[in-house]
């Protein structure tokens, strides 16, 4: 048996022995994602073959969750693909506007940066206030992360510039403040977001949504794990709601594609048709 061959049954035993011991199902996830993680993984802690965690995994809860973040996507940014945002105010909120109340999922967030993104651009609309937000990921340390709303205070010149870029009405620096070396996003953000533990593989739906947010997210699994949950997003939107995908995401090949129309092709933004089907 060649090398990759072995190394393939190595990540099938690994993967098999997260799920059955910490029921986290990755064996959806695209492969090759899977084995740059689990390479750059063994490097940083010293292991030569994949096999040699198994038991490790088995038997010590903190080296999973080290195993957990590194399978995680971690790399965001505020107003990431700041054009998308615009789409978001010409487009999403008009629709929101129209609601004494509605509902934002971020399925997915990371560190958090695209939800305070988000809160802000309800801020600048006066929608705030009317909003409900959940944050979920499955890693733990992102959500703390993102909770916490601390960032290197290096990005923020990137920052501005994408709030800019993404029609940002203030001055960016009204939504944080420094500290040492980092940012601290303004507290009253979070007050209207919950931050909680979900995975996109297994979990249930979030009932009535008028938006979803997973960008960047889908890309890294399989086709049935993207149907699988494709139709757990249609599930959670109310009729007319909206999904926000990332850029190089698109749903027209899926299982639910007749059941969204398209409201911005460039920017992958989904409206959830009102007609029964």
């Amino acid at each position: 048996m060649e090398k990759y061959e072995i190394e393939s049954v190595e990540i099938k035993l690994l993967l098999d022995a997260i799920f059955e011991r910490y029921g986290y199902d990755f064996k959806s996830y695209a492969r090759a994602p899977i084995e740059r993680r689990l390479c750059n993984f063994m490097e940083d802690s010293g292991f030569n073959y994949i096999s040699e965690m198994i038991p490790k995994l088995m038997y010590d809860e903190s080296f999973f969750a080290k195993l957990v973040s590194a399978f995680s996507i971690l790399v965001s940014d505020m107003f990431r693909d700041p054009h998308f945002y615009r789409s978001v105010r010409d487009n999403i909120l008009p629709f929101l506007k129209t609601y004494p109340f509605f509902k934002i999922w971020h399925a997915g967030c990371a560190g958090g940066e695209e939800v305070y993104s988000m809160a802000i651009i309800l801020r600048e609309a006066g929608l705030y206030d009317r909003a409900t937000i959940y944050a979920t990921d499955f890693n733990n340390t992102a959500l703390k992360k993102a909770k916490e709303g601390i960032y290197n205070i290096e990005k923020v010149k990137q920052y501005t510039s994408n709030y800019q870029d993404a029609g940002g009405i203030y001055s960016f620096s009204d939504y944080y403040h420094a500290q040492y070396e980092a940012i601290i996003m303004d507290p009253s953000l979070k007050k209207n977001i919950t931050f909680a533990s979900h995975n996109l593989a297994m979990d249930q739906v979030f009932s009535e949504m008028h938006m979803i947010f997973c960008r960047n997210v889908l890309i890294y699994f399989d086709k049935d794990l993207q149907n699988r949950v494709l139709k757990l997003f249609i599930d959670s939107l109310i009729h007319g709601g909206f999904l926000c995908l990332g850029t190089k995401e698109r749903i027209q090949f899926s299982d639910i594609s007749d059941q969204f129309r398209i409201i911005d092709d460039k920017f992958s933004i989904y409206q959830k048709k009102t007609e029964i089907l």
